[in-house]
């Protein structure tokens, strides 16, 4: 048992230190609940409430206005699963004698298909990576993030922040460091083990040359000018945006999320097992995989539509 903090955002600083301390949170979940939190404190504190007085009442009010304000249902159901997670707090840590939100139904998200890439798509890119950069490093570096992301399904975050000790000696399979911490191992490609040994030969040798100059070698894989020391996801999307104008692809539909997608989607239609994909995406519940599922079938019933003798001949008749 602890004593409440005097205000709500002494109650959300604990509550988020207590989410990094014992729950090894990834930063950005705690920015999310975070924002979500301090817009109910906001909320509240209009209406002379607190966290420490708030009733079931005000919750759903809350949830109601966020509703009139436009917000959608999975940003609702975020913003909802953020207070429970807060209330189960500070009821475990003595602040409250109840839980307000319990027994509150959120709206439910809508689950929206992954956008996705088809093969040529991404073989494309890969193409133009290797002519896209002003020097023969930034074209190697460009060429093995895209093939990377492929090849591997990692999270953008996952891949800036990649050590570079991760991937000496030529590796068939790298340990990643997901979300909330949990590692796993993925594999590599053929293409991404060759793109990776040409890429480190250039950037040892530029970090050869900086290292004359005073400049510290980096430890990641791909080093960047800014305070986290690499490349940022910033940085990334930036570069797959110019890959897809330069391939005549929608920029929109390029991202290092939809690259994941592709990875997961080409997978499945490949034959692999959900489980499988699930370790390799490092995805904590089977449920959120399956989704891939879905996009395979649209995937099976436009190839029955369009390739099929008997659909063929009515589509002629």
């Amino acid at each position: 048992m602890s004593r409440a903090p005097a205000s709500m955002e002494g109650w959300i600083s604990t509550f988020l230190e207590s989410m990094a301390a014992e729950l090894d949170a990834a930063k950005n979940t705690r920015l999310a609940y975070g924002r979500d939190l301090l817009d109910f404190a906001g909320w509240l504190a209009h209406r002379k409430r607190s966290f420490e007085t708030a009733l079931r009442e005000d919750v759903e009010g809350y949830l109601i206005s966020c509703e009139a304000e436009g917000l959608s249902k999975s940003t609702r159901a975020r913003r909802l699963s953020s207070i429970r997670q807060l209330f189960r707090f500070a009821h475990e840590e003595g602040w409250r004698d109840d839980h307000p939100a319990l027994r509150i139904h959120g709206p439910g998200a809508v689950q929206r298909l992954p956008k996705t890439l088809s093969i040529e798509q991404v073989q494309s890119l890969i193409t133009a990576a290797n002519t896209l950069g002003r020097s023969p490093s930034d074209r190697a570096r460009n060429t093995l993030l895209v093939e990377l992301l492929y090849a591997t399904g990692m999270r953008v975050s996952e891949l800036v922040e990649l050590p570079v000790a991760a991937v000496r000696g030529d590796p068939r399979m790298i340990l990643v460091r997901g979300k909330g911490g949990k590692e796993r191992m993925v594999p590599l490609s053929d293409p991404a083990r060759a793109a990776l040994v040409h890429w480190l030969a250039l950037r040892d040798a530029d970090e050869a040359v900086a290292k004359t100059k005073g400049i510290p070698p980096s430890r990641y894989l791909f080093p960047g000018n800014g305070a986290a020391g690499h490349l940022t996801r910033q940085n990334v999307n930036h570069l797959l945006r110019e890959l897809a104008l330069s391939c005549g692809i929608a920029p929109d539909q390029v991202t290092p999320h939809t690259l994941r997608h592709a990875f997961a989607t080409h997978l499945l239609a490949g034959g692999a097992d959900l489980r499988v994909i699930q370790m390799l995406l490092g995805h904590a519940d089977v449920a959120t995989t399956e989704i891939y599922t879905h996009v395979l079938d649209d995937h099976l019933k436009t190839l029955v539509l369009t390739r099929h003798p008997l659909a063929r001949a009515e589509s002629e008749d």
